[in-house]
């Protein structure tokens, strides 16, 4: 065996403990029946399942484990107790569960807050249409409320066509009458869509803190160590120069839930020669972004694999 395949033997096996490669274990009967008990039984009742589930997890899923005390060891800054990957997954779970009243819109369920709504405001007031980036970082349906609280904002997600194809598969367990327009990634007209939603008013709204094996990354300081990060969502926002907002909706507790809302960048009038620079320095304040509200909210990261692997070295550009 050359040193060659050793390394390539190596590098497969290093990735297969990426999120790409990792089993679905949830079903559209396991979700349906999940939603009749949630629904008929309420909140709290249901909850309760909640803990067994949490177990289950903790003692029989070794990948999952370990990542999470992974992840908890950097963002604590200490070494994690049982109770603390106990926290870390049943907050997960949280999210999960309450994404059931989320979409049958119970919000009557929740407390709610949201910080920096102004952004919003401004946005929609310009009328361009703007990119929202967020992360597997509390709960993305969560911040679905902004559309009660403003009625003419049209949020539309781009992902890669799979993941579209499980999202439509779970509303449609959840909530047949929900419909969500999803503007898959990789089509030949991937950007033709998107520009024209953005001309309409829309908001994109992506999740770029996963990569696929094939995508160009950029490696940046993440909760004290090189993280490697997607570069394609935000080539893609300087491309059709618009604004970038961060955002996130983190599980407190109980039945609160925090709504985050952050300037990322604005690609409208920087200059062509100008924009890889920026969008580097759009990725660190991203990545930056992420680890404060980690460490506000460290149950909250909701990546269950090796985050830290390092990427492909011939997709991806490095700076510090």
């Amino acid at each position: 065996m050359t040193q060659h395949q050793s390394q390539s033997k190596s590098s497969k096996k290093q990735y297969d403990s990426n999120w790409t490669s990792r089993p679905e274990r949830g079903t559209t009967f396991m979700l349906q029946v999940m939603s009749w008990i949630s629904l008929h039984l309420g909140r709290t009742i249901s909850r309760s399942i909640l803990h067994l589930i949490t177990t289950y997890f903790l003692l029989f899923s070794r990948v999952s484990r370990r990542a999470s005390r992974d992840y908890l060891r950097r963002v604590l800054r200490r070494e994690p107790k049982l109770i603390d990957l106990y926290k870390h997954i049943f907050t997960f779970a949280t999210t999960i569960h309450d994404r059931v009243y989320l979409i049958n819109n119970r919000y009557d369920l929740f407390d709610i807050t949201v910080h920096n709504e102004q952004i919003i405001h401004d946005m929609l007031a310009q009328g361009r249409g703007a990119f929202l980036i967020g992360a597997h970082l509390g709960s993305f349906e969560v911040t679905h409320a902004m559309g009660r609280r403003h009625p003419d904002l049209q949020v539309i997600m781009v992902m890669f066509e799979e993941n579209a194809r499980k999202i439509n598969s779970m509303l449609a367990a959840i909530n047949p009458a929900i419909q969500q327009e999803i503007i898959p990634l990789g089509h030949i007209d991937t950007m033709l869509k998107v520009r024209d939603r953005l001309n309409d008013g829309s908001v994109l709204s992506i999740l770029a803190d996963r990569t696929l094996d094939d995508d160009m990354t950029l490696e940046v300081p993440f909760i004290d160590q090189l993280a490697p990060f997607p570069i394609g969502p935000f080539r893609m926002a300087a491309l059709l120069d618009r604004p970038v907002i961060f955002m996130t909706g983190l599980y407190l507790g109980g039945n609160r839930y925090s709504i985050h809302f952050e300037q990322l960048a604005d690609f409208s009038e920087i200059p062509a020669a100008d924009k890889n620079a920026a969008i580097q320095s759009a990725i660190k304040r991203y990545a930056a972004l992420m680890e404060k509200y980690c460490r506000s909210a460290p149950y909250n990261w909701f990546n269950f694999f090796d985050f830290w692997q390092p990427a492909r070295h011939t997709k991806s550009l490095q700076t510090r």
